[in-house]
This record gives C-alpha cells, structure tokens and sequence, in this order.
C-alpha cells in the first residue's frame, strides 16, 4: 500500500490488525477470568474479597505495608 497523505498504509494496517487480535485475546482472558471467578463463587468462595487478594498481591511489599497501615490508622481514627 502506498503512502497516503505521509502515512505508510502497510504499517499502519499492520498496527491495526496486531491491535484487533490483542483485543481478541483481551476478551478471552476477560472470558475465562471471569469463568475462573464463577466457580470460586460456585464453590463459597467471596469473589469481592478474592479481587482484593489478588489486588494486593500484585502490590510491591512495602506499598502494601503502606496502605495497610494507613488503613489501620483511618480505621482507629472512625472507631472501626
């Protein structure tokens, strides 16, 4: 494909279509998690609680000390 206006159409199409398949697999994995969350459901788990976990564990150590101490001092503070 020619250039069209400085634009380089072979690129550009190469670009869109890697795009499109990773949105694909984008809604696959968003498929299977969300299978993935059903079944710990299915089985008594709390998928709230279940996303916080993995919320936290994808969080440095100490970021994670951080926050958990900032939250126990919030909560002394509202008497929780």
């Amino acid at each position: 494909m020619a250039d069209v206006g400085g634009i380089a159409g072979d690129r550009l199409r190469s670009f869109i279509e890697r795009i499109e398949r990773l949105e694909e697999e984008k809604k696959a994995l968003s498929d299977d998690l969300r299978e993935v969350y059903s079944e710990a459901k299915g089985s008594g788990f709390d998928v709230k609680i279940m996303r916080q976990i993995v919320r936290l564990r994808k969080m440095a150590d100490n970021d994670r000390s951080e926050m958990e101490e900032i939250l126990d001092v919030y909560k002394r503070v509202l008497d929780m």
